[in-house]
């Protein structure tokens, strides 16, 4: 009996998420268009191009990163932790499926070089086939921006987050703000915002 409601709970939490995809017919998650297309899923918030003043959240400023573990390209196993190193890191949560995600990647590659060696920045792709997000970012020959996988969504749900989610930790490794929804991550608001990390 136990182990046939724990079947039922897992179908209808497959159920959901499924729910929430862009499903394309290749494996469930929608490719995306080269111009990104301003659709939202469920799980994204809307494409807007101008930042609000409201994106922006400091209620968990002061907070630890989540525990949530994740990986690199090749597999191996990190966290946000391992990864401040006692600098700053810029957290960004993104998806291939999520058009806001594509349309402000160009910029956050963009900011993540100008932040060379001042700020870390890694983008954690949410998606849950990790070929996609590989073959995604070969395409795009993005070079600044350090790429991880997040197959099982640890951190979109230890934040309870929607996608894009961009989250800006200190050098102690306490978070600072966070932006949900894109951004210019080359443009003045969100060079002001960066220039809080110290």
């Amino acid at each position: 009996m136990v182990s046939r409601v724990a079947i039922v709970c897992l179908l209808g939490a497959a159920l959901a998420v499924s729910a929430c995809d862009k499903g394309s017919g290749s494996g469930g998650q929608a490719a995306p268009a080269d111009n990104a297309v301003a659709t939202a899923s469920a799980d994204e918030v809307p494409a807007t191009g101008a930042a609000r003043p409201d994106k922006v959240e400091r209620s968990h400023k002061g907070e630890r990163a989540p525990a949530a573990g994740f990986t690199t390209l090749t597999g191996a196993p990190t966290t946000l932790t391992a990864l401040g190193g006692g600098k700053p890191l810029l957290v960004n949560l993104w998806a291939t499926w999520c058009a806001p995600c594509v349309k402000e990647m160009p910029t956050l590659d963009a900011a993540a070089g100008a932040l060379a060696g001042k700020v870390r920045v890694v983008a954690v792709s949410q998606d849950m086939e990790p070929g996609k997000a590989k073959d995604f970012l070969k395409a795009r020959g993005f070079a600044k921006l350090e790429p991880f996988l997040d197959e099982k969504l640890a951190l979109s749900t230890a934040y309870g987050a929607n996608l894009p989610t961009t989250i800006l930790y200190d050098a102690t490794g306490k978070e600072i703000w966070r932006v949900t929804g894109d951004l210019d991550w080359t443009g003045a608001q969100a060079k002001a915002l960066l220039a809080e990390a110290g």
